[in-house]
């Protein structure tokens, strides 16, 4: 049986408006698995960006339980762009998470930042560049290996297809395919492409009105 990724279970999720709280999720439950790419989707205000910042630990006014069995969750977010640092190096940006942890030698952070290049499918000389000389999917590509880069096994991934064009969204749905296949790697797939979502995902969490409904076929859209 697949090892769980993370559980929610219960969870009620509030925003202060002065002194009273605004109740955004209600009572919110499911399971992730290794592997699995799973979409959320939902209109505009359903609770999706809410959810998303309870897993993270970006929320803190929510009840019920939310319980990591991995690593924490990394984010690749819609523009790569702006996720990147201008000012640095891919290089740099990729070895970023190694000296805040610690333990790494200027020789195993590079070569853990040109094995990471590697493992989406980036020329090691990436390393030396900025984020300004790549194009949107190169950047994207740059942003899943900065993710991987910590080892954690399950990413949050927040409308990463939305600023690239038909073309290169094919090359990282590849990608994003190839590590759940070898390396087990666990989605939770933020969208409102329902056209990609059905293509990508196993199963769907359809929030509506902060409330959850798990379709176990994505065709059931």
């Amino acid at each position: 049986m697949p090892e769980k990724i993370l559980e929610v279970s219960h969870v009620n999720a509030y925003y202060r408006e002065g002194k009273t709280r605004r109740q955004v999720l209600e009572d919110v439950s499911f399971e992730l698995y290794e592997g699995e790419i799973v979409g959320l989707v939902g209109e505009s205000g359903s609770g999706k960006s809410t959810l998303c910042k309870c897993i993270l630990g970006l929320l803190k006014e929510y009840d019920g339980e939310i319980r990591h069995y991995t690593k924490r969750p990394q984010m690749v977010f819609q523009d790569p762009f702006g996720a990147l640092n201008p000012r640095k190096t891919v290089g740099w940006i990729l070895e970023e998470p190694l000296r805040v942890k610690g333990g790494f030698s200027r020789q195993e952070r590079r070569e853990k930042a040109e094995e990471m290049l590697g493992r989406v499918h980036l020329p090691e000389d990436f390393y030396g560049r900025y984020p300004r000389e790549l194009s949107g999917g190169q950047r994207q590509r740059v942003s899943i290996a900065l993710a991987l880069i910590t080892g954690t096994r399950f990413i949050l991934a927040d409308e990463p297809l939305s600023a690239l064009d038909v073309t290169v969204q094919a090359q990282i749905i590849a990608l994003l395919k190839e590590l759940q296949e070898k390396e087990k790697i666990c989605y939770l797939f933020v969208s409102h492409d329902l056209d990609v979502v059905s293509m990508l995902c196993g199963r769907v969490l359809f929030l509506q009105d902060g409330k959850v409904h798990c379709l176990d076929e994505p065709g059931g859209l």
